[in-house]
């Protein structure tokens, strides 16, 4: 633009109409204008071309800037993205790891309820598995229920499965007292005598023998009794079933 320009400055100087007479330009002069026109159309080039170097320059700066900027925005926006992907992630670790406590939660439970328990029962400590004890429950259930014919085949299925059982003694009386309650009065003599034979110690003994002398009496069998009244006060003189024996023992004579 600035080439243009010159150049028409130029032309317009060189055509113009001439001076008067009187304002003529010598030889020299003329030459020395020419010389000082060229010189300034060479710094207006020269101005020119560093002009059009500088505009260059803040264009591809500005372009650069523009990509910097755009670049910046994609960034921007691929981060909100990740940003928003991490939470997401997030709270799916945070469903698992609830899930996952949850299930082991669970699973320990279960393993806990499948694991032998430590029990006492009559002054017997013993470990019972899970399916023992509910054997042992659900047959003393029908037994409390007055379910005598339930609770005697239950008991026994008990004393099969289990008959190393803490709760054997125990067990062995509920069948007993089911026979008696059943009126099979030899199958209850038959299941007591079984229980202070194996179990001569146990708390239950004293009272299977005076459930015996009643069964006894129930047959009629007074010598039977007499003898295992005797054996009561014999064998457990403090208990509350020798008490009673001796308070029953005349009746067998």
């Amino acid at each position: 633009m600035h080439r243009v320009l010159l150049a028409t400055l130029t032309a317009g100087a060189l055509l113009a109409p001439a001076p008067a007479p009187a304002q003529l330009f010598s030889d020299n002069e003329a030459r020395k204008a020419i010389l000082d026109l060229r010189s300034k159309q060479a710094d207006l080039e020269a101005k020119d071309v560093t002009l059009g170097e500088r505009l260059e320059r803040l264009e591809a700066a500005n372009r650069a800037q523009l990509e910097l900027s755009i670049q910046v925005d994609t960034l921007k926006q691929e981060l909100a993205r990740l940003r928003g992907q991490i939470e997401l992630l997030s709270n799916e670790v945070a469903t698992l790891q609830k899930r996952n406590r949850d299930l082991y939660t669970d699973l320990e439970a279960r393993l806990k309820k499948m694991e032998p328990q430590s029990v006492t029962v009559d002054g017997r400590t013993g470990n019972v598995a899970p399916a023992e004890q509910a054997a042992y429950d659900n047959a003393l259930a029908r037994f409390r229920a007055n379910d005598f014919n339930g609770a005697a085949p239950a008991f026994q299925s008990f004393l099969s499965q289990y008959p190393n059982s803490v709760y054997t003694p125990s067990a062995r009386y509920w069948l007993g007292s089911a026979y008696y309650a059943a009126r099979d009065h030899k199958a209850a003599i038959a299941t007591y005598l079984a229980l202070v034979d194996g179990y001569p110690d146990s708390p239950r003994a004293p009272d299977a023998l005076l459930a015996v002398a009643a069964s006894q009496m129930e047959l009629k069998d007074k010598r039977a009794a007499n003898a295992t009244l005797s054996r009561i006060i014999r064998n457990y003189p403090d208990s509350e079933a020798a008490k009673a024996a001796r308070e029953r023992l005349p009746a067998t004579k």
